[in-house]
């Protein structure tokens, strides 16, 4: 199986909003297998077609059920609010405390292009956001409050010039976070 690599912050092609799905065929059946691949092997939880340079409306997913596929979803009900450290594979090694919804219901398709609807709270409807961020051109960084924002474009900047970051990290996220969504 071809592993793709993963993009990482920067890359432009994660700042860009998804195309719909719109075939369900062998193609995107090899793609999705590429994909948990990948992402198996970056140690991920999720990987959003967009994060190995696919402008597709689709992400895989696992977090510990076996791997699971959903095409051209969106959000259609949220409540609750939820802060936690989460991570990412486009951005690695840093841990950003995210506000999010605790619950959600995300719809869209499997892989035989058939609707689906699924019901999310905490981790796993964490993931299910995380990931159509990505299908949406949006990253978690957006998602901070601007004083850590600019804490954590400040790591970015400083780590691509070799620098020292943890000082400046521990004040994002607490110790022992959870894997990279």
């Amino acid at each position: 199986m071809a592993h793709y690599t993963v993009r990482t912050y920067g890359d432009p092609v994660l700042r860009q909003p998804a195309a719909d799905v719109e075939e369900f065929d062998g193609a995107l059946a090899r793609l999705v297998d590429d994909m948990v691949e990948t992402m198996y092997e970056a140690e991920g939880v999720g990987l959003a077609a967009p994060q190995i340079g696919v402008q597709r409306r689709l992400f895989v997913y696992d977090v510990g059920d076996g791997p699971a596929v959903v095409a051209n979803p969106r959000v259609v009900d949220a409540s609750g609010e939820w802060r936690f450290d989460e991570g990412c594979l486009s951005i690695p090694g840093l841990r950003l405390a995210i506000v999010r919804p605790a619950r959600v219901v995300v719809t869209g398709q499997d892989l035989d292009g058939e609707a689906v609807e699924l019901e999310a709270d905490e981790f796993l409807g964490r993931v299910f956001q995380h990931e159509i961020d990505h299908l949406d051109g949006v990253l978690m960084l957006e998602r901070l409050e601007e004083a850590e924002r600019k804490i954590a474009l400040k790591v970015l900047r400083d780590r691509a010039m070799g620098l020292d970051t943890s000082a400046l990290e521990s004040q994002l996220a607490s110790v022992g976070s959870a894997r990279a969504i």
